[in-house]
C-alpha cells in the first residue's frame, strides 16, 4: 500500500526526488534466545546508495547497501568433556577430561542489505520506519581458548601436567573457519534531524538547495532466526584413550576439532541480530521537469487576433 501511494504521488508537482548516500556505525550483538549463554558484543558499520522521494511532510526510501561487523561472545566458565572409564597401562580406570577455558568466539559477517523505509519530517525532525532484508554474503567465525587435560581418577587424585600421559596444561587453542547465516529481515528505524539549510516554501524569491543532510540514532532487530543450529560438541576429540601410543605421541590434543559456540548442541532456540548506532545521509535533488503554464498559454495564443483589432497577440 505504501509503494502504491507513492508511485501514485510520483505525478505531482510537489513530490521532490533525490539520490542519496549513507553511512552508518553502531554496536552489534547477537541476542540467544532460551540459552545459558548472554548476548555477544561487538561493532559493525554500512554503505549504501538510496533513492529518496519527498511528497509533503511524507518521505520514503529505498536503496541498496552493504553491511560489515564483528561480535564475540566471551565465554567465562570452564566447559568439560568427558572420554568415561578409560583404562591406562597399569590398568587403572579413570576419566580423560578436556577442560576448555577462557574462551572467546568472534563472528565477522558481511551482508548485503535492501533497507524500505518510510515515514516524516517536520522542521529539522524527522522519525522512519521500515525493514530491512539482509543476505550474508561472508562469514567467519575465529574461536580462541586455553586447553587443559587431565586424568579423573577414582582412587587417586587427578593427573595433571603430565605431558607422557597426554595430560596437558594450559594449550593455546585457536580457529578460523568459514560459516554462514541465515536470510535475517530487520525492523528498522530511526529517528534525527535535517541539518543546513531548510527550505520552507517555495517562490521566486525564496532561496533554495539542492542537498539535504541527516543525522540520526537508528536501531536494527531481527525478526528471524539468523544462525544455523546445529549438534556438535564444543570439541570434536578421540574416541578413546590410547595408552600405548600416549609414551610416544600427543594423539590425545593433535587433531583436535574446534567448534564454534553457536554450532554446538543446545546453545539456542534461535538468535537473533540488533544493531544500535549512529546514521549520517546525504541527499542530492534531481532535476525535475519544468511545466510552464504561462508559455503554453502565450503558445495557444499566438495568431489569435485581439478583438477589434487585426494585430497579434505577441504575449
Amino acid at each position: 500500500m505504501a509503494l502504491l501511494t507513492v508511485f501514485s504521488m510520483a505525478a505531482s508537482a510537489q513530490v521532490r526526488n533525490y539520490v542519496g548516500l549513507w553511512g552508518e556505525v553502531g554496536e552489534w550483538s547477537l541476542l540467544p534466545k532460551e540459552s545459558k549463554y548472554g548476548g555477544s558484543l561487538g561493532v559493525a558499520g554500512g554503505v549504501g546508495v538510496m533513492y529518496d522521494l519527498q511528497y509533503k511532510h511524507l518521505i520514503f526510501d529505498v536503496g541498496v547497501g552493504a553491511n560489515y561487523g564483528m561480535t564475540a561472545y566471551s565465554v567465562t566458565a570452564n566447559q568439560d568433556q568427558r572420554l568415561p572409564n578409560q583404562v591406562d597401562l597399569q590398568g587403572d580406570v579413570f576419566d580423560y577430561v578436556y577442560e576448555v577455558r577462557d574462551r572467546k568466539d568472534q563472528y565477522t559477517n558481511l551482508m548485503l542489505q535492501v533497507p524500505i523505509m518510510i515515514g516524516g519530517q517536520w522542521g529539522r525532525f524527522y522519525c522512519m520506519g521500515g525493514v530491512k532484508a539482509g543476505l550474508s554474503l561472508l562469514t567467519t567465525s575465529h574461536t580462541k581458548a586455553l586447553l587443559t587435560t587431565y586424568g579423573d581418577y577414582r582412587m587417586f587424585d587427578d593427573f595433571r601436567n603430565m605431558p607422557e600421559y597426554q595430560f596437558f596444561d594450559g594449550l593455546p587453542m585457536e580457529k578460523k573457519t568459514p560459516t554462514n547465516f541465515n536470510f535475517n529481515l530487520d525492523l528498522s528505524a530511526e529517528i534525527g534531524m535535517r541539518l543546513g539549510y531548510i527550505q520552507t516554501m517555495r517562490g521566486y524569491d525564496v532561496r533554495t538547495t539542492k542537498n539535504q543532510y541527516r543525522l540520526a540514532l537508528f536501531f536494527d532487530y531481527g525478526l528471524m532466526d539468523l544462525h544455523k543450529a546445529n549438534t556438535l560438541e564444543s570439541l570434536t576429540v578421540p574416541n578413546v584413550y590410547d595408552a600405548e601410543a600416549a609414551y610416544k605421541t600427543q594423539t590425545m590434543v593433535d587433531n583436535l576439532t574446534t567448534n564454534d559456540v553457536m554450532s554446538t548442541t543446545g546453545f539456542a532456540k534461535a538468535v537473533n541480530n540488533l544493531l544500535v548506532g549512529v546514521k549520517f545521509t546525504v541527499l542530492f535533488e534531481l532535476p525535475t521537469p519544468q511545466n510552464c503554464v504561462i508559455c503554453r498559454d502565450a503558445y495557444l495564443n499566438l495568431g489569435r487576433p485581439r478583438k477589434g483589432g487585426t494585430k497579434f497577440d505577441q504575449e
